[in-house]
Parts: C-alpha cells; sequence; structure tokens
C-alpha cells in the first residue's frame, strides 16, 4: 500500500494573515493540492489563531475534496470547535505560548482522564482520533490506552539529526514505534520536520500510512508552484513504494 500524502496548509494561511486580506485562500490551495495527487489536507488550529482562523476549517470541511485532519490543543475550546466543525479526523498536540512549531509530541499518560474525555467527545461526534506522540513505547501504549484511532509519530528528532550515525538511531526509533502501534491495533501516521531529503525512509517504514508534510511543500511552491510542489513530494515518498 503506497503511503498517503497530507498536506499541512497552515503557512498558506501565515502569508494571508500577514495582510489579514483573503488571498491566499487556504481553500483554493487545497483545491490545487487535490489536483496534484494529495491524500488529505491538514491545518493546525491554534489557540492564538496566527494562521488557521475558525472560518477556514469550516470552509476547508464544506469544500474541500480532500478529507480534512485538523490539529489541534486538547483545550475544551478546541474539543468544543472540533465537534461542531467536524473534521474528518483530529490530532491532538501539544501547544505552547510563544513556540515557533510545534515542538515535540504530546507528553501522554494512561492515567490523563481530561485527556481521556476529550478523545471519548471528538470519537462520540464521529470523528477519527489521532495523538502526535514521540516514537516511544511508553507514548504509543499510553495513546492505545487512551483510546486513540491513530498515532502520530514525531519526527523532529531523525529529520534534524546531526549525524548519519544519529538518523539511523533515531529512524529505528520510529520503526519499533510504528511496529508496536499497528501491534496494538492503531493507525500510524508520522511528520514533523521532513522535507525532500529525509521523507523517503519513514514512508518506508513498514506500517506507516500517512505522513504529514507542510512547511517543505509550501517552501517549495515558492519556486515551483504549489501543484508541482505537492506533485513532487508525493512522488518521493510513493517512488518503489
Amino acid at each position: 500500500m503506497k503511503t498517503k500524502l497530507g498536506v499541512n496548509i497552515d503557512h498558506v494561511a501565515t502569508l494571508r494573515q500577514a495582510r489579514k486580506g483573503v488571498d491566499p485562500d487556504p481553500v483554493l490551495a487545497a483545491r490545487a493540492c487535490w489536483e496534484a495527487g494529495a491524500d488529505m489536507i491538514v491545518c493546525h488550529l491554534r489557540g492564538d489563531r496566527r494562521h488557521v482562523q475558525d472560518d477556514d476549517v469550516l470552509r476547508l470541511r464544506k469544500q474541500s475534496k480532500l478529507p480534512l485532519h485538523l490539529e489541534m490543543s486538547s483545550s475544551a475550546e478546541m474539543i468544543r470547535l472540533a465537534t461542531k466543525l467536524k473534521p474528518h479526523s483530529v490530532c491532538l498536540v501539544p501547544e505552547r505560548n510563544g513556540e515557533v512549531t510545534t515542538e515535540g509530541g504530546l507528553a501522554v499518560k494512561d492515567t490523563d482522564a481530561a485527556l481521556r474525555k476529550s478523545i471519548a467527545a471528538l470519537k462520540k461526534a464521529g470523528i477519527e482520533v489521532s495523538i502526535f506522540v514521540e516514537p516511544s513505547a511508553d507514548a504509543v501504549r499510553a495513546a492505545m490506552k487512551l483510546g486513540a484511532d491513530t498515532v502520530e509519530l514525531c519526527t523532529t528528532a531523525y529529520a534534524t539529526a546531526s549525524a548519519p550515525a544519529k538518523a539511523k538511531t533515531e529512524l529505528e526509533a520510529l520503526q519499533l514505534a510504528a511496529y508496536l502501534a499497528k501491534e496494538m491495533g492503531l493507525n500510524v501516521h508520522a511528520g514533523h520536520a521532513l522535507d525532500y531529503h529525509n521523507a523517503k525512509p519513514v514512508a518506508e517504514i513498514p506500517g506507516v500510512e500517512a505522513l504529514n508534510i507542510g512547511f517543505a511543500i509550501i517552501s517549495r511552491a515558492m519556486f515551483v508552484g504549489l501543484k508541482a510542489a505537492v506533485a513532487e513530494m508525493k512522488k518521493t515518498i510513493t517512488a518503489n513504494n
């Protein structure tokens, strides 16, 4: 089965918010991604609304031809919004005020009653639930016990490794976490800091069903256009897969 590509369009909204206008429109970006072969649209609705806005999520849900995967914190506000807007799936991620980007996987414990309640509320609304976690056995087990459908393995340590030996070690951690997750009946996604040079080995990990990639694709689109950038990434992760 070929690895699916989820394209994160946050930074289309980042550019729009620089002028607080209407262009570039994330919905039009989603259409271009669909035409170029993306399998899913990803966006992160942050508490500070620095890029994606509530209305973007609503319009993407109604107008995009692709499933919408919403990244968000597990705050009460976001759980209420998600159950109202009903994206196809949600990924619960950590958020810290002032962070430039998501800084790592969610610190999950199977004793977290609030998180368990949030997951149950989303699933009751018919929304598939993923948790963004570090590639560790403890995190994967906790996600399963909390009721998640999917784990998204954080690839930051692998993607930013300073030496080949370190990258190899981090890739092995991802492989082991993916294997454990599949053994437990979880779906497996992966993402964060992946680009055209490092995504392929992650896509080749048995059990990894989808890669969610944003910044690298939007950056590449500045030079070749969004459709070409998406198509190049799709070809990168599916070649010989």
